[in-house]
Formats: structure tokens, sequence, C-alpha cells
């Protein structure tokens, strides 16, 4: 059995996991940390410790209406990328304990585009 990061859980919600294919489980929020885990396989999780987050994306479309899906950036293991039933509820959770400066929205498909073809810049997005 897996044994929970939190000790005082704040929030728990339905949502899924896209690391690979995507998961379906319950969304933990706590005072210690972040925590996926699996529906189907109990060996499944994800345990994010909050001095280990280093930032949040958010994918946020018209214009904040609909939050389709958010990344937690850790420090040494890279992006873990989630959705939930309500990720405002979920973003306002994670807002208590990493500083609001270090939640960031994602570029959109024309932004990414944009740098692709900047022309001062355009090596550097090969390399």
């Amino acid at each position: 059995m897996v044994e929970s990061l939190n000790t005082k859980v704040e929030l728990v919600i339905k949502g899924n996991s896209h690391l690979g294919l995507t998961d379906y489980g319950q969304i933990m929020v706590g005072d210690k940390g972040f925590e996926f885990y699996d529906e189907r396989n109990v060996r499944n999780y994800i345990q994010i410790p909050w001095a280990e987050v280093d930032s949040v994306v958010v994918s946020i479309m018209f214009k904040g209406r609909w939050i389709p899906r958010y990344a937690l950036k850790t420090k040494k293991n890279g992006m873990y990328a989630f959705s939930s039933k309500n990720p405002k509820r979920v973003l306002r959770a994670i807002r208590k304990h990493v500083d609001p400066d270090k939640i960031v929205r994602s570029l959109t498909f024309f932004d990414v585009l944009k740098r692709a073809f900047k022309g001062k810049n355009r090596d550097n997005y090969l390399k």
C-alpha cells in the first residue's frame, strides 16, 4: 500500500494524468505535496513534494474560460501533465503552496510558430 505525503488534505478531485497514456484517478492537493493515484492500478501513482515543484504551466483557452490541462514542472524530473474536473479549484489550491509568480501560461500554437520563424533566434530553435 502507498503512503501519502500529505498529513492534511485540502482538495481531492477526479482527474487524469497525461504521462504516457492517459490514466484516470484521484488528484490530491495537501500540505506537503501534489499527488495522483490511479483508479485501476494501485502501484501507479505520482507524488510531487512542494519543495520539488519549480513552476506550474497552465494551458488557457478562450481568454481563461477553459483550462484543458496544467503541468507541474519539477526541478529534476521534468513535466507532469494533468487535467481535472474543476481545474480552477485545483490551481487555487496549488497557489497556496507555490509562489503565484511561478504559475505561468503556456505558449499557444501560434506563439510556438512565431518563435520558430523569428529571424533573430531562428538558429537557436533548431539546436
